[in-house]
């Protein structure tokens, strides 16, 4: 059972961070680098797994996140105190959190790899595969996700705007990288993007990510691969 945290997102627009709040010996766990600010009794520590397995089966979680170019370790923040203290996240460039209790959600969740920020202690991460390997070799950022299972809350960042859609039956066609979370209810495929035309100077990319079923999914508007590439795009060139 996961730590029962309270967290809360603060700032405005794409300038949003989350601040939780910790009983005595309660603790979150959170990618690298993700922490904003911390009160004075919370102590962190990097450790290779969530806390949810060790020895080997912590090892093993370790290597898939870094075979999916995760960091091998994730930071513990417990507050050591005997009152609530707080610490704080952001994510690594403008854009929107989202907070998500798993209980809600069938206790499983699929999200971006990238997407992933914070969990309370007694979430399981690890690495899930789409279902159809045509997903894989072709999604690109689809192809690798991180899977959260447990019955606490998680935080996850979206570049740019977050939009929650529900599917009920019907199906979402989308760029493969504007995905940031899915329910498990929600089968997950890429299509060719049209004809070939469409696809070689349509500017939407080869492919696209088809969402269909009967669950939820968070899209966001800027994922970071188009941030970059769009600041690209605008630097002088040199010659």
């Amino acid at each position: 059972m996961a730590h029962v945290i309270d967290c809360e997102i603060k700032g405005s627009g794409g300038n949003q961070y989350v601040v939780v709040d910790l009983d005595p010996q309660e603790t979150v766990i959170a990618e690298a680098g993700a922490m904003f600010y911390i009160d004075p009794e919370i102590t962190f520590e990097a450790k290779m797994g969530d806390g949810t397995t060790s020895g080997l089966a912590s090892l093993f979680g370790a290597v898939q996140r870094k075979l999916a170019n995760e960091s091998l370790f994730l930071t513990h923040f417990t507050n050591q105190g005997y009152r609530k203290q707080s610490v704080a996240f952001a994510g690594p460039h403008l854009g929107e959190i989202l907070t998500v209790d798993l209980a809600n959600y069938g206790n499983t969740l699929l999200c971006q790899k990238s997407a992933f920020l914070a969990a309370a202690l007694g979430t399981k991460l690890s690495i899930a595969f789409t279902s159809r390997m045509g997903a894989g070799f072709l999604g690109g950022e689809g192809f690798v996700l991180t899977k959260l299972d447990g019955d606490g809350m998680v935080m996850l960042h979206a570049g740019g705007s977050l939009l929650k859609r529900e599917l009920r039956g019907e199906t979402l066609r989308v760029d493969t990288g504007c995905v940031v979370a899915m329910d498990s209810g929600i089968d997950y495929n890429v299509q060719a993007a049209g004809n070939l035309k469409s696809m070689m100077f349509g500017g939407e990319g080869l492919f696209l990510a088809t969402l269909s079923g009967h669950g939820t999914v968070w899209l966001q508007t800027m994922p970071f691969a188009r941030l970059a590439a769009t600041i690209q795009s605008e630097l002088p060139s040199r010659t």
